[in-house]
C-alpha cells in the first residue's frame, strides 16, 4: 500500500480514514457510519445513536472507541472516535443498514491483508506494484518509485527518532529538502505541474525518472546526516534537511548542464481514462 492507502481505505466509492494504533487498524467510526447509513450528517448520526444504543441494550459505543488524532477534511489533525475491527463490528450491530454484511466482510479482508504484510513485508511492496501495474506506469518508473517510497519511510522513521511527531513538522522538513533540491516546495512544484490545487494526488506519482532519482538522493542523503548528528531540535533538524537537499540540489544542477536542459519539468503522469499518461 501507499502512504497514503495507509491513512484511508475506499468501501464502495466512500472514503474511511485509519490509523495503524497498537499493532492493529483503527477506523473513524464517523466515517464508518457514513458509510452505512448515507446519512447528510453522520457526526450527529453517530451522537444521537450512542444515546439511543444505551437507552435501549444497555451497550455504550463510547467503550469500544479510542480517542486518535486523524486528519480532519480542513486538513488539520483532530481527535477523532476510533475504534478496531471488533469494535466496528459491534458498532454495526446496532446500525440496520443492507450494507452491514459486505461491509463486514470487506472489514474482515482488509484487516487479514495488513497481518499478511506484516509478517511478510514482500507482499506489501508487492500490492503497490499492482496498483501502479494497473494504473499503467511502466516497469522502470514503477521500481524507482517503490524504491522511493522504501526510502521515505526511512526518513520519516529517523525523523520520528529525533522527537518530530506532527504532521505539520514532517510537512515543513519535506519543504526544506524539496526547496533545496529542486528549488521548489511541493505545493509550489504541485501547482508548476499544473495539478488541481485541492487535488490529493501524490506529487511523486506525477514525477519523471530524473525528478524521482533527485528526490530520493535528497531523502537519502538528509537520513544519512541525520543518523550520525542524531539533531535534538525542530530547527537543527530543518538544517539536517536543507543541506540533505542541496546535495541532491549541486548534483540536480551538474546533471543539467550535462543535459543541457531542465530536469525540473512540468511534464507529469495525468489520468486519461483508466491509464496515466505523459504530457508535454
Amino acid at each position: 500500500m501507499t502512504e497514503k492507502q495507509n491513512k484511508l481505505v475506499v468501501f464502495q466509492s466512500k472514503k474511511i480514514r485509519r490509523i495503524w494504533h497498537e499493532d492493529e487498524w483503527y477506523y473513524s467510526v464517523v466515517d464508518v457510519v457514513a458509510v452505512l447509513t448515507d446519512s447528510t450528517n453522520p457526526r450527529d448520526y453517530w451522537y444521537r445513536m450512542k444515546i439511543r444504543v444505551k437507552e435501549e441494550d444497555g451497550f455504550e459505543p463510547s467503550t469500544v472507541c479510542r480517542q486518535l488524532k486523524m486528519e480532519s477534511p480542513d486538513g488539520k489533525m483532530r481527535t477523532t472516535d476510533c475504534s478496531n475491527t471488533e469494535g466496528v463490528l459491534r458498532i454495526i450491530q446496532s446500525i440496520p443498514s443492507p450494507k452491514a454484511e459486505p461491509f463486514k466482510r470487506w472489514l474482515a479482508k482488509v484487516g487479514y491483508e495488513r497481518i499478511e504484510e506484516i509478517e511478510n513485508p514482500e507482499l506489501a511492496q508487492q500490492r503497490k506494484k499492482e496498483i501502479y501495474e494497473q494504473k499503467g506506469y511502466p516497469q522502470d518508473w514503477i521500481d524507482k518509485r517503490l524504491r522511493g517510497i522504501a526510502i521515505r519511510q526511512n526518513l520519516t522513521d529517523e525523523w520520528q527518532e529525533r522527537g518530530i511527531v506532527e504532521q505539520k513538522d514532517f510537512a515543513i522538513l519535506t519543504a526544506e529538502i524539496s526547496k533545496a533540491t529542486f528549488g521548489m516546495t511541493p505545493s509550489e512544484y504541485k501547482k508548476y505541474k499544473n495539478l488541481p490545487e485541492k487535488s490529493k494526488a501524490n506529487l511523486r506519482d506525477h514525477m519523471d525518472d530524473l525528478e524521482l532519482i533527485f528526490t530520493m538522493l535528497g531523502e537519502r542523503v538528509t537520513t544519512e546526516i541525520s543518523q550520525k548528528e542524531k539533531p535534538e531540535t525542530f530547527d537543527k533538524n530543518k538544517n539536517v534537511a536543507r543541506r540533505g537537499g542541496k546535495v541532491a540540489g549541486a548534483a540536480r544542477k551538474e546533471t543539467e548542464k550535462e543535459l543541457d536542459r531542465s530536469v525540473v519539468t512540468k511534464q507529469n503522469y495525468l489520468d486519461k481514462g483508466d491509464k496515466p499518461k505523459l504530457e508535454k
